[in-house]
């Protein structure tokens, strides 16, 4: 057991944070905790009782199964009931709440020359209109909405208006392939994709129409069912029309039909537990799996999480630099901050652009009071130092997200940006979580560096050993959860056999997150990295089949291994071994060839460091890789450990041999 340095080093809540704080101190943090588990009816009843329901629930606020000895997994939150969530964190506001002048949304364009403010009058006005849009061109409810645009506000209008008219959104990152894009329109079945002519990400253009027509190219070689309706694309004017090819018939431009839609469109009320969204993240069998999440649960625990973590007030302006692209855009970009009312910051961009202060330059522009960015920018952003020069003494909360920050990543934060007043609070939670289930609360909460600290409310957390025995104290071992809360998924689209295998198979009466994790001698939560086969790479998730694939596309390629190895800046980084076929030669012009052909299949973010070219991999005589080993090269580790299940020992010191040239 590894034991930080930090492990002993303690933060304590400020008087000022505590004063106006909604969670006061940790007594206060424990007696609700305890409250959630004993009397989850009435402690989510409260919650639910803030917003509006057209019909109330006919059963309890929670009903699941967790064992799949005794049943199908099932998970239900306030079953029965009728609600609608455009209309609770848009209407509401504007209507009940009366905040229809307030900013929604700051949006800030890659370049400091495009921004714009979004009230919440505005955006309800929006939204309506494209909900008007996407039910003239047939999209109803139940209909599955693939959307593939940048941070832009019509990638919040687009999602808004699928709730509102009880649509299914499936947004895919603007940075995957055209293969990734095709891979989950198929998967979902959509029938409308919303996408942009193209996008600036810092000086780079990306034609994400070309992408996108890549995308239903391969739809259509694929005979996907749904392919006539599918090519009815709604563009954002983002690049000269020039530059974008055009199908009459199949094509439509955003503005021309948003100019002349009503702005009015009433809610369609739906069950609690019918759909919201479906989001795609990496399976170890190289797969995606669509993470589907439903109305009323969501709701409710990104609206809390929200509040609590980052201690809203109306006055506050947060900005999550996250795309929404991914999970945690949705959830803290857009459905959590719009149910508190919230004003933040939409961004565009990217750190170092156009110039390294970027980050700095926007919260002093917006007087940011909380911020929330992943430890990959953190990283980078102490590679350059902060600029003393912008003033950014409005802060009053920090945030991590997207993979475990290391200890000394956090002590930076907290001082060169936090100026050593600002709690660091580190998030632990998942695509399949919906939000955060292990965090600090910043008035409540002594930190550690490095530390998730404690579960959220309604979240029970425990660690087993690899046999299943769940153990007490100072522990490590697998992270798994006891219970549901309102937010956590309810299976993976058109196959629960798999979300049933993934989460549930290995320990019956568990949700398994697949990671590892350490408690100490004070009941703080560590994680510690992935368990299973999947990587972290700058907060993204991916898994190692889905890598191996890429690499195996290539004709040189009889096999591939993919590991990680630690970055200075994106937390772990993509190594490759690679056995070539006969009488193929290992090259580094072949290695930038693999290294194009994986951003070509999966995007960017899944490019590799390395590639290293492996004459044989080390496996058991069961033929099965032992990853464990490729890890330690990768690392130069010599210290191996056991090597007697090897079938050839031999293998590992070739693999060392050639592994300067891999990392020269």
């Amino acid at each position: 057991m590894v034991v930080p340095e930090s492990e002993d080093k303690m933060y304590y809540p400020s008087d000022d944070m505590k004063r106006d704080a909604h969670v006061s101190d940790f007594n206060v943090y424990l007696a609700l905790h305890r409250k959630s588990l004993e009397n989850p009816e009435g402690f989510w009843k409260e919650i639910a009782d803030e917003f509006f329901w057209k019909n109330p629930p006919t059963g309890p606020m929670m009903q699941y199964n967790f064992d799949s000895t005794k049943g199908s997994i099932y998970v239900k939150c306030m079953e029965g009931a009728k609600t609608n969530v455009c209309y609770n964190v848009v209407d509401r506001l504007v209507r009940e709440k009366n905040l229809g002048d307030k900013v929604a949304f700051y949006w800030e364009g890659n370049s400091p020359d495009h921004h714009l403010s979004v009230t919440y009058h505005q955006l309800l006005s929006q939204v309506c209109r494209c909900a008007n849009v996407l039910k003239q061109m047939g999209v109803g409810k139940g209909d599955r909405v693939s959307i593939y645009l940048p941070m832009i506000p019509e990638l919040v209008y687009t999602m808004l208006a699928c709730a509102r008219i009880g649509a299914v959104h499936s947004i895919v990152f603007a940075g995957f392939s055209s293969e990734c894009l095709c891979e989950r329109i198929m998967d979902a079945q959509s029938s409308i994709l919303v996408t942009a002519d193209g996008v600036y990400r810092g000086e780079k253009l990306i034609n994400l129409k070309q992408i996108a027509d890549e995308a239903l190219e391969k739809c259509t070689v694929s005979n996907h069912l749904y392919l006539h309706e599918l090519l009815s694309s709604i563009q954002c004017d983002q690049v000269p029309r020039c530059q974008t090819p055009w199908r009459s018939g199949y094509h439509v431009w955003w503005d021309e039909v948003m100019k002349d839609a009503p702005d009015e469109c009433e809610p369609e009320w739906v069950d609690a537990e019918d759909p919201l969204f479906i989001l795609y993240t990496s399976g170890s069998t190289g797969k995606p799996k669509g993470v589907l999440h439903t109305v009323a649960g969501y709701m409710l625990y990104t609206s809390l999480t929200f509040k609590y973590v980052f201690d809203h007030h109306p006055d506050d302006v947060y900005w999550c630099t996250a795309d929404i692209g991914w999970i945690t855009g949705h959830s803290y970009v857009t459905y959590g901050p719009l149910a508190n009312g919230a004003t933040s910051v939409l961004f565009e961009g990217i750190p170092v652009h156009p110039h390294v202060g970027r980050f700095w330059e926007v919260i002093e522009k917006y007087k940011v009071t909380k911020f929330y960015t992943a430890p990959t920018a953190i990283r980078l952003l102490m590679k350059y130092g902060r600029d003393p020069l912008y003033d950014l003494s409005s802060l009053k909360i920090l945030g991590s997200v997207g993979e475990p920050i290391n200890p000394e990543a956090w002590q930076w934060y907290h001082d060169a940006v936090g100026q050593g007043r600002c709690p660091v609070v580190d998030t632990f939670w998942q695509t399949e979580t919906g939000g955060h289930v292990l965090t600090p609360l910043p008035a409540a909460t002594p930190l550690k560096p490095g530390s998730a600290t404690f579960p959220f409310f309604g979240v029970e957390p425990a660690i087993l050993s690899e046999d299943g025995e769940e153990l007490e104290g100072e522990a490590e071992g697998y992270l798994v959860f006891k219970r549901p809360w309102p937010g956590i998924m309810r299976t993976v689209y058109r196959n629960h056999e798999r979300f049933e295998n993934i989460y549930f198979k290995k320990f019956p009466g568990f949700y398994v997150t697949g990671d590892g994790c350490r408690r100490d001698k004070d009941g703080y939560y560590w994680i510690t990295g992935r368990i299973d086969d999947m990587l972290n790479i700058s907060g993204h998730l991916m898994s190692t089949a889905e890598v191996e694939a890429a690499l195996m596309v290539h004709p040189a390629v009889a096999e591939a291994a993919v590991v990680s190895r630690p970055h200075q800046l994106k937390g772990e980084c993509l190594y490759c071994f690679v056995t070539l076929t006969n009488n193929k030669e290992f090259s580094q012009t072949l290695a930038e060839e693999l290294k194009k052909l994986v951003r070509e299949k999966i995007g960017p973010i899944a490019t590799p460091d390395f590639i290293q070219n492996a004459p044989a991999l080390p496996k058991t005589r069961s033929g099965k890789i032992m990853r464990r080993i490729l890890r330690q090269v990768a690392c130069n580790e010599k210290d191996l450990g056991d090597l007697s299940t090897l079938s050839d020992p031999k293998v590992v010191e070739v693999l060392f041999s050639q592994r300067c040239e891999a990392t020269a």
